[in-house]
């Protein structure tokens, strides 16, 4: 395996389910020592992307390198070296959580027990209870731990916080800020914007199985504007003759408009002349960037998601990828 400052690397990848196109040309970069954000509504082809990273599909064409490797015929030697956690786990009935973790790490070569009880504790997770009792947050808090105890160099997370609640929330946050801090790499796919525009160093949006913006996050919300609503002392149809004023929408004395970083001093400069009575700002965010792409759409993608949680299986074509499918892989 050569080495490389990419941690993924997917150039045109390509996959068909009969007459379906679930991936035509996606590409996709994770940079090692970074946190990636991966976005698209169900259908667009994430989670049959993951399933090809992880060597669980064969890809119909185009290039997929994960840590330097091919995942399908390196698979056994890369599994070792990355964690996967779903947005649905589905564990061993019969088994303790403790005993789940444990099968889970053994995998990547041991268990590092002083992380593993830490990980307990934080993620308030009893390991002496029977899986089967598990509510869905639990049983996702058993993955991310077996995920999190491990030093995988890569880890590849399906919507990780599905079912945690908001507490839990912040602590798989802190969790990996520290992992980006130790120099791995995470593939987040993730619909909760929030989480990704704190944890995300790039982002890469799909759509209809191909790749339509990615880059550095602060960088592409930098390309996009800011929008400002305003109420003038006189009817806001002025505005539409101020340079850098775009997309203005206008009801009497209120104005909604949009304008680029670059304009933005002129055009408050200009805004003042006529004695604003409030105005208020709001810079770009990850969802108006998600919403360019997907908003007003009834594709067969389905609608743009909400900030609210939703558990995805990214293809369309059945549950995601569980825990003992990833164990029992290959």
């Amino acid at each position: 395996m050569s080495p490389s400052h990419l941690a993924i690397e997917v150039t045109g990848l390509q996959k068909r389910f009969g007459r379906s196109i679930a991936l035509a040309g996606l590409n996709l970069q994770v940079e090692k020592g970074t946190v990636a954000g991966f976005l698209g509504p169900n259908g667009s082809g994430k989670s049959t992307t993951i399933r090809i990273l992880l060597g669980l599909l064969r890809s119909d064409g185009g290039t997929a390198r994960l840590l330097g490797g091919d995942p399908w015929q390196d698979a056994v030697e890369l599994h070792r070296r990355i964690a996967y956690v779903p947005s649905d786990v589905s564990l061993w009935p019969n088994l303790t959580g403790g005993q789940a973790i444990d099968i889970l790490s053994k995998l990547r070569g041991g268990v590092d027990r002083a992380k593993r009880d830490g990980l307990l504790e934080r993620f308030e997770l009893d390991p002496s209870k029977k899986a089967r009792s598990y509510s869905k947050g639990n049983r996702q808090k058993v993955a991310l731990v077996a995920g999190l105890a491990s030093n995988a160099e890569l880890l590849i997370l399906d919507e990780p916080t599905s079912g945690l609640d908001p507490l839990m929330e912040q602590v798989f946050t802190e969790c990996i800020r520290e992992v980006r801090a130790q120099g791995r790499s995470v593939l987040l796919s993730s619909h909760i914007f929030a989480e990704v525009e704190k944890l995300c160093d790039t982002v890469t949006i799909i759509r209809e199985g191909r790749t339509v913006e990615a880059g550095r996050l602060d960088e592409l919300l930098h390309l996009h504007r800011t929008v400002v609503s305003v109420v003038l002392d006189r009817d806001a149809s002025v505005l539409a003759a101020v340079p850098g004023v775009n997309d203005l929408v206008t009801d009497g004395a209120k104005a909604t408009f949009t304008v680029g970083e670059a304009e933005l001093g002129a055009v408050l400069a200009a805004l003042s002349t006529y004695t604003p009575r409030t105005l208020v700002s709001s810079p770009p965010s990850l969802e108006d960037l998600f919403l360019r792409h997907y908003g007003g759409t009834g594709s067969a993608d389905g609608q743009a998601p909400s900030n609210g949680k939703h558990s995805s299986t990214g293809s369309g074509r059945g549950k995601g990828t569980t825990a003992e499918e990833t164990a029992g892989a290959r």
